[in-house]
């Protein structure tokens, strides 16, 4: 299983979490499972079926540019971090 870093912001919809394991593998079945295992976190890390706007996903040190289609390797550590832009 995956380990997922639950954003600081976010942890208290996930139980005060600050990791997870959690089965999936795609970012898609990641948040899924996310979502199932903590309802109040339903609608902040994807929106429909793209990552949630705020967000980037790194899995494995890598920004994941797949969105929820991006592939997971069973060992993975997924983080959801700020998306940041600049110019």
């Amino acid at each position: 299983m995956a380990t997922v870093w639950i954003p600081s912001l976010l942890r208290n919809l996930a139980d005060q979490h600050e990791s997870v394991e959690v089965a999936g593998a795609t970012v898609g079945e990641l948040i899924g499972a996310l979502e199932a295992r903590f309802p109040a976190l339903r609608g902040r890390l994807r929106d429909g079926d793209k990552v949630h706007r705020g967000l980037a996903v790194v899995v494995d040190g890598q920004i994941a540019r797949g969105g929820l289609t991006e592939c997971v390797p069973e060992t993975a550590e997924v983080h959801f971090i700020p998306a940041i832009a600049g110019g």
